[in-house]
């Protein structure tokens, strides 16, 4: 049992298994998440669990192993490279070519073959896999698995003839981690509730409010924005998406008042000339005092967002307070917004956006280690350390047809924990501007208020 301690307080070292709030494949939200895939990577780790395995089983029953695909592939390979158990591969789909078999090797029909899994939960995996075995002609009769989440699974299949060896079970493990002083007894005991089938109660993450902001941001612009959204009572940003220098101006003037940034998209403007065009709207911007935030969007190497920063037309480096940049070109792509607060888009709220769970995280990553990243946009909560700014917020949720989708503001302040939010069409769309935009204030801040 020792050895299988220390093995196990070694493992724990890669990270396999997290404690906190996670919402499983099924929609429950388990307070613990179990990833054994790390453990391939480490050869020596993986050769001492194929052997930690091998030493719970009778080995003589057994004439073939097979793995799970795909997390267990790996250990039912190192457990044959150590039993000398030949190895068999299934896959998790037949190939659309060739001979199209589901099992891959060198086998007999009558053979007993033992079955490799990772993790059992429920064991509908394990159910589904095995019939493809079967139907090969094989036996199978005995499943090892290295984590038991002791949550019905083990139950089902021995309830159905098949023999479950565990090198672990999650209760196991919540008292070897307690007695190292890894895991808290609150944690133990929400773990067990869990476990009984219990709904768990999780602590809910108290947002930080804009004065508290105030004093962990560290870029000048955030400061401002926040500065403004308390000054002004206002989380509003409104965005300006009209074709012409009038239309801008007049927009302008009539939301200004209501707003802590103006959204703008300068190579939509028809008419644009730098004098008539900015100048004005910047003199609007200091007398309504609001920020100006050009959606450019920049996803391009760094040297060239350079220059489409600070050269060109636009010359965006000398008024924009706050511009946008997609993060798809890496970290130093950012490095030569020196003049403006950068907001990452880390994900978009159009129907069927390619920005998903692995980008946004990756997205993530660089937006709260770079200095000039104020915050993101996205339709998903961010660090606190990221100002939150969503888009597509509607007074009703709804689409417009063209795979925008609308969030109300107290779905993105209570759900989300946005810091700001972005009103487009429901404004300037509107029969009138200033009474539309002083409804949004209105909302988003009461919305905000709600939420702390």
């Amino acid at each position: 049992m020792e050895s299988k301690k220390a093995f196990f307080l070694q493992t724990y070292e890669l990270d396999i298994i997290k404690f906190g709030r996670f919402t499983l494949k099924s929609g429950i939200e388990s307070p613990f998440y179990v990833d054994l895939r790390p453990l391939a990577s480490d050869p020596k780790i993986l050769k001492q669990l194929a052997n930690h395995m091998l030493d719970i089983l009778p080995l003589d029953n057994f004439d073939l192993i097979c793995g799970v695909p795909y997390a267990a592939l790996p250990m039912a390979t190192a457990m044959s490279l150590e039993s000398y158990l030949p190895l068999i591969i299934k896959r998790k789909e037949a190939k659309a070519h060739g001979t199209k078999k589901m099992i891959e090797g060198i086998y007999h029909k009558g053979q007993n073959c033992l079955l490799v899994e990772d993790v059992i939960t429920s064991g509908q995996s394990l159910l589904e896999t095995i019939p493809e075995i079967e139907d090969q002609g094989l036996k199978v009769s005995d499943i090892v698995v290295v984590l038991d989440r002791e949550q019905g699974g083990r139950e089902l299949l021995e309830s159905k003839g098949y023999r479950v060896h565990t090198l672990f079970t999650i209760t196991e493990i919540c008292k070897i981690l307690s007695e190292e002083g890894k895991l808290s007894q609150d944690e133990v005991e929400r773990i067990r509730e869990f476990l009984k089938g219990n709904t768990v109660e999780f602590a809910k993450s108290q947002r930080l409010s804009y004065e508290q902001k105030i004093e962990t941001v560290g870029h000048s612009k955030s400061k401002k924005l926040l500065e403004l959204a308390l000054e002004k009572q206002s989380n509003l940003i409104a965005s300006a998406d009209v074709l012409t220098t009038k239309e801008l101006h007049e927009l302008a003037e009539r939301v200004g008042p209501h707003i802590v940034a103006l959204k703008t998209h300068m190579d939509i403007i028809t008419d644009f000339d730098y004098d008539q065009t900015l100048l004005p709207l910047i003199d609007l911007a200091a007398r309504h005092n609001f920020l100006l935030m050009e959606d450019r969007k920049f996803a391009d190497i760094g040297s060239t967002q350079e220059l489409q920063y600070s050269q060109g037309t636009y010359k965006i480096s000398n008024w924009a307070d706050l511009i946008t940049a997609q993060v798809i070109g890496g970290y130093q792509s950012l490095d030569f917004f020196h003049n403006s607060g950068v907001i990452a888009i880390i994900g978009m709220s159009s129907s069927g956006t390619l920005t998903d769970a692995q980008y946004r995280e990756e997205a993530t990553k660089i937006a709260v280690s770079h200095p000039n990243v104020i915050g993101g946009v996205s339709q998903h909560a961010l660090p606190s350390e990221l100002l939150l700014f969503t888009p597509g917020v509607n007074l009703e949720s709804k689409g417009d047809g063209k795979g925008q989708q609308y969030n109300t503001p107290e779905h993105v302040f209570k759900n989300l924990q946005s810091d700001f939010i972005i009103v487009g069409r429901g404004i300037f769309k509107s029969d009138n501007p200033e009474k539309a935009a002083l409804s949004y204030k209105m909302a988003g801040w009461n919305a905000y208020l709600e939420s702390l």
